[in-house]
């Protein structure tokens, strides 16, 4: 037994290498069970500087420096979002509080035709039928309960919302103008046994880039398409929706079956089973069945090469650990896995082939 693990450890952590990368991988995942939330400021400048780092590569080869591209970069960034904020925030304020409004009557229709099931379907059990309306009551009125206070907890917290506004532009700036600066540095306190590392994080790097690029862009694409199929449709509330389907692309699978709901409930309280009804569910359909078989595998196709099974998990796994973030994050976090894997699989063959090289 003992022999077993002794081979085992020998196989595993006899070269440094190898030892090196767990000792980062575990202390980084500490760093963040520990200080996540207090580092989410830096996590979101990370990933704006991660989205912006394309169109200031593409500045600069104009023959712009650097730091002049960056600013331009980050000022047409600023006003695009102040923008949106102006023009969108208004009405998708002004739709959920209505919707909210309309709750209470849209669960009360959603009730009375869960009563009329029976008499539609003899063979159910009113009893059955009961339990589940109860159920539902109870659920509802515990997640309207936690989203009122997460809401309102959110708007008093002026200090963290001063902190995205003002500091993360800041950070953002600073890390894409003296990029090169900073991993210099990064690089001069990293191990010099460092082969498995390097390995992983050049496999990382382009991967990460393409996923976060790519999930905005599905994001904004198939939020846009949803908003104006809806709204063509009269669908009420459309901009709400269209903004939960879009936000819905960040959870792989989980997301678009959940965001379903709202989407039906609020087209069978206005439509009720009329043609309208199926029309908007088939819009939905047809935007949902594009995103996963046009869409996902035109931005993804070099980003992801997992199964949907790992994914599932990935989404599951690590959004309990690091709740959002580790949903945003879990596809390149699961990549990460495989890179760690393959490279802690093959991390003999360099050796092999430095030693035949000698001979």
């Amino acid at each position: 037994m003992f022999d077993v693990l002794i081979q085992w450890y020998k196989k595993n952590f006899s070269d440094p290498n190898a030892v090196t990368l767990m000792l980062v991988i575990v202390l980084t995942a500490l760093v963040i069970t520990l200080f996540g939330q207090l580092l989410i400021p830096v996590f979101v400048a990370l990933v704006v500087a991660f989205l912006l780092e394309w169109p200031v590569k593409k500045v600069t080869k104009l023959g712009l420096n650097r730091n002049l591209s960056t600013t331009i970069v980050i000022a047409i960034f600023i006003g695009v979002m102040t923008m949106v904020f102006v023009l969108a925030i208004p009405v998708i304020w002004k739709q959920s509080i209505g919707l909210v409004k309309e709750l209470p009557d849209m669960m009360v229709y959603i009730k009375r035709y869960i009563y009329t099931l029976p008499d539609l379907y003899p063979s159910l059990d009113p009893a059955l039928i009961t339990n589940l309306v109860n159920n539902f009551d109870t659920k509802l009125v515990s997640v309207l309960e936690s989203s009122v206070q997460a809401v309102v907890s959110s708007l008093t917290n002026v200090v963290a919302i001063l902190v995205y506004v003002i500091l993360v532009p800041m950070m953002v700036f600073f890390i894409l103008k003296d990029k090169v600066k900073l991993l210099a540095g990064f690089d001069r306190i990293m191990p010099v046994k460092r082969r498995l590392i390097t390995q992983v994080t050049t496999e990382m790097n382009e991967q990460i880039i393409n996923y976060i690029r790519g999930k905005m862009i599905e994001l904004v694409i198939v939020g846009t398409a949803t908003y104006i199929a809806f709204a063509i449709m009269d669908l009420r509330y459309a901009a709400v929706l269209g903004l939960l389907v879009g936000l819905s692309v960040l959870i792989p699978y989980i997301g678009a079956a959940a965001v379903t709901v709202p989407v039906t409930i609020v087209a069978l309280f206005q439509f009720g089973l009329t043609p309208d009804f199926y029309a908007v569910m088939i819009a939905y359909g047809v935007i949902q069945t594009l995103d996963g078989n046009l869409l996902v595998p035109l931005l993804f196709s070099e980003a992801v090469d997992l199964n949907p099974v790992y994914i599932i998990v990935a989404v599951l796994f690590f959004g309990g650990l690091w709740g959002f973030w580790g949903v945003f994050f879990a596809i390149p976090l699961a990549s990460l896995v495989k890179a760690v894997i393959n490279a802690w699989a093959g991390k003999s063959e360099p050796d092999a082939l430095e030693a035949s090289d000698c001979k």
